[in-house]
């Protein structure tokens, strides 16, 4: 397999049901039928500007065993969490 490209797309899921992102208020069983996503942002995007909940994005590559499934977590579940620190800089103190 040398020299060859597979090609991803991006998907959105149901959690609970395992269906695909089709169309609005339409969902398949089969990953094939699923809307591809120009970008995981875009997807992300999506989610958020149509109030999606109990989704996952999934990288689908043309062997399963290579796809990757990622958790899309609402914006307000990041409300009042405080970024993580970074170490400090050597500079003078």
């Amino acid at each position: 397999m040398r020299g060859t490209k597979q090609r991803m797309r991006i998907v959105l899921q149901q959690k609970d049901t395992g269906l695909y992102f089709k169309d609005i208020d339409a969902w398949s069983r089969r990953s094939a039928e699923a809307m591809d996503f120009v970008s995981s942002t875009a997807a992300i995007d999506f989610c958020v500007s149509n109030k999606l909940n109990g989704v996952q994005l999934v990288l689908k590559f043309e062997e399963e065993r290579y796809d990757i499934v990622l958790p899309v977590v609402p914006p307000s579940a990041h409300r009042g969490q405080v970024p993580s620190q970074t170490a400090p800089s050597a500079g003078p103190s």
